[in-house]
Order: structure tokens, then C-alpha cells, then sequence
């Protein structure tokens, strides 16, 4: 399956763990992940030198092409939030999940498409778990 990862990377780095925990998950599950890089601790240093016009037309056509997206929403982000409403609006099925200490955006946890799943976990194993359990269902398939 060809996944379309999405996480903060301006608004803040503190749940990389989670980021890097999800999406080498993903990858070991054989899935396609072309957003991997955006997991990594040096996602600043391989985005710099993108023009803003580059990432906005790469990041649109990898979410077009792919079969799902896969937030994590723990932490704020501008650029998240447009790839969720962006994959949503192509009716593409998409999962956000965050850090169940933490508060997310009433415009993802309010949001009633059907398209959407909104999930909270404690620990990046679990959240590892959600992942898995949600590439499993026959709907995302």
C-alpha cells in the first residue's frame, strides 16, 4: 500500500519517537511510504533548500497517489492539517492519531467523515499497534 505519512516539522519535533516508531513500522509491513524521510531527526536539513512552491506541488501529488494518509496530530501543524482536509476532500481514507495527553484540533476530533478515524495512544508502541490495526481493515485495503 502506498502511504502518505504526515507530522509536524516547523511547529515541532517532540513526538519524533512516535514518528520514527510509525513509519519504520510501516516500511518493515512492506508498505510504500514516500514521506518517510519526514520521521527522521534530519528532516530540516533535507526540506531547506525546497522552494515552497516545490514541496506544496510534491506533497499534493504524493497525497493523490496514495491509497491512505497516516497523521500524527500530537503537535500543531498548518501543513498537517491541509494534507488531512486535502486527502479527505479526494476521499481518501485517513487515520490521526496523537498522544492521548494531549489535545488536538477540534476541526480533526469534530470532524464526522466517514473517511476520517481520529485514535489516541500513550506510547509509540501503541500508537505502532493503531497503525497496524487500522492498514488491516478491509475499508482502508
Amino acid at each position: 500500500m502506498n502511504i502518505y505519512f504526515a507530522c509536524s516539522i516547523t511547529g515541532g519535533r517532540e513526538f519524533e519517537s512516535s514518528y520514527l516508531s510509525i513509519v519504520d513500522a510501516m516500511l518493515a509491513d512492506g508498505h510504500e511510504v514516500p514521506t518517510a524521510h519526514l520521521a527522521t531527526p534530519k528532516v530540516r536539513e533535507l526540506e531547506i533548500t525546497a522552494a515552497p512552491a516545490e514541496v506544496y506541488a510534491r506533497d499534493v501529488d504524493w497525497v493523490r497517489n496514495s491509497d491512505v494518509l497516516v497523521a500524527e496530530v500530537s503537535t500543531p501543524s498548518h501543513g498537517v492539517g491541509y494534507e488531512i482536509g486535502f486527502a479527505l476532500g479526494l476521499g481518501k481514507p485517513v487515520l490521526a492519531c496523537h498522544r492521548s495527553d494531549r489535545g488536538i484540533s477540534k476541526m480533526i476530533s469534530g470532524n464526522p467523515d466517514a473517511n476520517l478515524t481520529v485514535r489516541d495512544y500513550a506510547t509509540p508502541a501503541e500508537a505502532v499497534q493503531i497503525v497496524r490495526e487500522y492498514l488491516g481493515r478491509p475499508q482502508v485495503r
